[in-house]
């Protein structure tokens, strides 16, 4: 998915109860955006696939900010928002989420797999907030919490036996997760920069938090890349080069623009149901695109993963709080 924070979008406290009016109602216009950023973050992690094999998964990264901030950065005034959230924000989801998934992806992932996994960021988001923000549980979160378990046990289960995961590893098992995990701890900088400032541009944050990921990006290729590969970068090919323009624009501002604006104008129990059309799109390209196989344990992960998220996301419809006696 593309780098924004989920601003206004709480699913582990659960759906908040409909609000009348107006703004209930989305539009051919708004169905149409909805769907484009489910296609463009779906498609997201084939297209990542294609850029990593000409980019280090810290080219990649380098790469993918550079255009994410240019040429926002010259036209989008810094946040009014304190610069160490900033670059919080901007290591732990720029650095840490996308710098372990591209490595995930290099060194055993596929596209279709790591879509479904790094929607286990609902969860992980779940448990900091308990831990950190001392948030309580809701009972959709507690039986999606139970169900995404079970889906990634089974997960790990496809790893015991002969096929031993098939086009993915251990590794890269572990490291998408740890991915989630740092898109979750982004979401928690976000929801406290949320709290602390009320009048700040999402899109100048997201554009400014970018520029923080660059230059680290750069030091760990320069630092760990091997020195035949430090300038391969040069060589790629142009569809390459699309695929990088393709994360930093379409993934990230295109898709980053058109989600906010739904939230800004419906509640967010209306528009967060529509992510998970993610993991479904990604499953798709990744089996079309690139013919990856999904083996029947990581079939079971997968249905158990999106029923959680269906059910922390739907929730509200099937634990109604019991009215109230008179």
């Amino acid at each position: 998915m593309g780098s924004a924070p989920r601003l206004a979008s709480h699913p582990e406290k659960g759906l908040a109860r409909p609000r009348l009016g107006r703004e209930q109602v989305l539009t051919g216009r708004d169905l149409a955006a909805a769907l484009t950023v489910v296609v463009l973050w779906g498609v997201n992690f084939v297209v990542m696939k294609f850029a990593l094999r000409d980019f280090t998964p810290f080219q990649l990264g380098t790469a993918r900010y550079v255009f994410a901030v240019l040429p926002l950065v010259l036209l989008v005034r810094p946040p009014k928002v304190a610069w160490k959230w900033i670059a919080a924000y901007g290591l732990l989801q720029g650095v840490g989420q996308f710098g372990i998934l591209f490595l995930a992806l290099k060194v055993g992932m596929t596209a279709a797999l790591a879509s479904v996994l790094q929607q286990t960021q609902v969860f992980w988001t779940a448990l900091f907030g308990f831990v950190l923000l001392h948030e309580r549980a809701s009972r959709p979160l507690q039986a999606g919490l139970v169900l995404a378990a079970l889906g990634l046990a089974c997960f790990a289960l496809n790893y015991v036996g002969a096929d031993g995961g098939g086009a993915t590893t251990p590794l890269g098992f572990v490291l998408t997760l740890c991915a989630a995990s740092m898109w979750a701890m982004s979401n928690i900088v976000a929801r406290r920069v949320q709290q602390t400032y009320k009048d700040y541009s999402p899109l100048a944050f997201v554009v400014w938090s970018s520029l923080v990921a660059v230059l680290p990006f750069a030091a760990l290729s320069w630092a760990f890349d091997p020195e035949a590969l430090r300038w391969h970068w040069l060589e790629a090919r142009a569809s390459s080069w699309a695929a990088v323009a393709y994360l930093g624009w379409a993934a990230t501002i295109l898709g980053y623009g058109l989600w906010t604006n739904l939230l800004k104008r419906h509640p967010a129990n209306r528009v967060a149901p529509f992510s998970l059309g993610v993991p479904v799109v990604g499953l798709a390209t990744g089996m079309l695109v690139l013919g990856e196989v999904v083996t029947p344990w990581q079939w079971a992960g997968t249905a158990l993963v999106v029923a959680a998220l269906g059910c922390v996301m739907l929730g509200g419809l099937i634990f109604k709080p019991r009215p109230q006696r008179a």
